[in-house]
């Protein structure tokens, strides 16, 4: 775990930076200077190319994670940098699943206009903008990931949290400031991923770890690999349907049943949230392939011991991250210019941020089930969240709004990953859950309880000296309980070594 413990806080350190960009770009930049629909719009076409490349990868992030190890455990003595031509087959099969989706997605204008059309026109008018950000997001999610498993994250990291994010607040500012019109702020979106591409394939090529030159002799020595592989990758392409499909649904269905404004409103709400599983992000970057290869080798031992530290982890960093927010959720949109109309998400932020919550925790588990045989379960359960969501979606959505979405995503996701904690506990007989667990979730509702008992009886006029009065208190009390409980001994050792430099 000490590489992974090294990395992962630089990669979260790196990470956090970008938060503070965003920070800067959503609360001082969006809000003022664009209005509800084109925030809408802008999140809307991320959300529509995150979902193609989800689909047109064709199952690549996964597949290089678990199949790496394989095609470097063949070596027998040949220098270590050769990878059998793994590298190549990376980049074309992605290609030919642009090219695939590509001529689906150009089939379904005319479906999918007429569902946006009435209340989100200006959504239908850069449909075919999709194509482009999403080619630029597909290849450099490709050469991230490539870059994670040969042990390097902060670089890859640092463009997506960084390069990436402060490239948005340059478009954002030239259009503010009327430098670009509306269809140059769209193509400049688009061009913020395609340097952020370019940044990462300079990146991995400058490593020398990476050939563009195919083995095929190491192909027809390994077929029954190449067959699992095939078999792998045949499984994630109809699994991506509804892993990543899921996700964007509600941005989707208020676009089209709501119109852009409340996409934007949404999209503001779901920034927040997102905050909660930020430490997941570089935390999973690393340990992922550790996890593979533990999987790989049948160490059920390291198995256990990755998912339970990992979870615990993320637990203890997110619960307390959500209750920041919480705590301070109020200051937050008075802060916020036109916090008055993104106010009415306040609800949908908790609800949203639990929800991350439970994806930070529980997906190092799904991870498992994926690299593990019965990987196949992963479909099914993928199945389920995915109708779930858009039954939920469909029907709470014009009854509750915003809300409504909020509570399809939180219900969707606690049933998703239940089935997938469940499955791993009887198939991996690996337990993902323990005391310690129990421990730290007692913790995070006795914060956010205690946070409503103050404001019941204790209320304070003054809105800043309210929220950091109670932060230092209450989040700064369950950080002491915490440490002296031990509720993560990885934090608390990596505290220690800190403290002895």
């Amino acid at each position: 775990m000490g590489i992974i413990a090294k990395q992962s806080i630089q990669g979260t350190i790196v990470t956090y930076l970008g938060v503070a960009v965003g920070f800067v770009t959503t609360f001082f930049v969006l809000t003022r200077f664009l209005t509800t629909e084109e925030i809408g719009l802008a999140r809307v076409l991320v959300d529509a190319a995150t979902l193609f490349i989800g689909l047109a990868q064709l199952g690549t992030s996964s597949s290089i994670i678990r199949f790496y190890p394989y095609f470097k455990s063949h070596e027998q003595g040949i220098e270590s940098k050769n990878e059998h031509g793994f590298f190549f087959w990376t980049l074309i099969i992605p290609l030919l699943g642009f090219a695939i989706f590509t001529a689906i997605y150009c089939a379904c204008y005319t479906p999918l206009s007429q569902w946006f059309g009435e209340k989100s026109p200006l959504f239908v008018e850069y449909y075919y903008m999709v194509l482009p950000m999403a080619f630029f997001m597909l290849y450099q999610t490709v050469f991230e990931t490539n870059a994670n498993v040969r042990m390097h994250i902060v670089i890859p990291r640092a463009v997506r949290e960084l390069i990436t994010r402060i490239g948005l607040l340059i478009v954002y500012m030239l259009y503010a400031f009327d430098a670009v019109n509306i269809d140059g702020f769209v193509v400049a979106l688009c061009g913020v991923y395609a340097l952020a591409m370019l940044c990462n394939i300079i990146y991995l090529f400058s490593l020398g770890q990476v050939s563009l030159r195919p083995d095929w002799q190491f192909l027809r020595e390994h077929t029954k690999l190449v067959k699992q592989y095939l078999m792998y990758t045949g499984f994630l392409i109809v699994s991506a349907v509804a892993s990543v499909l899921a996700p964007t649904l509600s941005s989707f269905f208020i676009t089209a049943e709501m119109g852009l404004n409340y996409t934007g409103i949404f999209a503001i709400a779901t920034y927040i949230a997102v905050m909660v599983s930020i430490p997941y992000r570089s935390v999973v970057a690393i340990a992922s392939p550790q996890l593979a290869t533990a999987i790989k080798e049948s160490n059920q031992r390291e198995t256990t011991h990755l998912m339970q530290q990992v979870s615990s982890t993320l637990l203890l960093i997110g619960g307390m991250i959500l209750c920041a927010i919480w705590l301070n959720i109020d200051l937050i949109f008075h802060i916020l210019p036109n916090g008055d109309t993104y106010a009415a998400a306040r609800q949908v932020v908790l609800m949203l941020g639990t929800s991350q919550l439970i994806i930070a925790v529980c997906s190092f588990t799904s991870s498992a089930l994926n690299y593990s045989r019965f990987y196949a379960f992963s479909l099914l359960f993928s199945f389920i969240l995915t109708i779930s969501s858009i039954l939920l979606n469909n029907l709470l959505i014009p009854h509750f709004g915003m809300e409504g979405a909020a509570i399809s995503n939180l219900v969707a996701y606690a049933i998703y990953f239940m089935l997938i904690v469940l499955t791993v506990r009887l198939t991996l007989k690996t337990p993902t859950f323990t005391r310690q667990h129990l421990k730290i979730i007692f913790l995070i509702i006795l914060i956010l309880n205690l946070n409503f008992l103050w404001l019941k009886y204790m209320p304070i006029n003054n809105i800043w000296f309210s929220s950091i009065v109670r932060t230092i208190i209450l989040i700064g009390g369950g950080c002491v309980v915490a440490w002296f409980k031990n509720l993560s001994p990885e934090i608390n050792q990596q505290l220690r070594s800190l403290a002895e430099r």
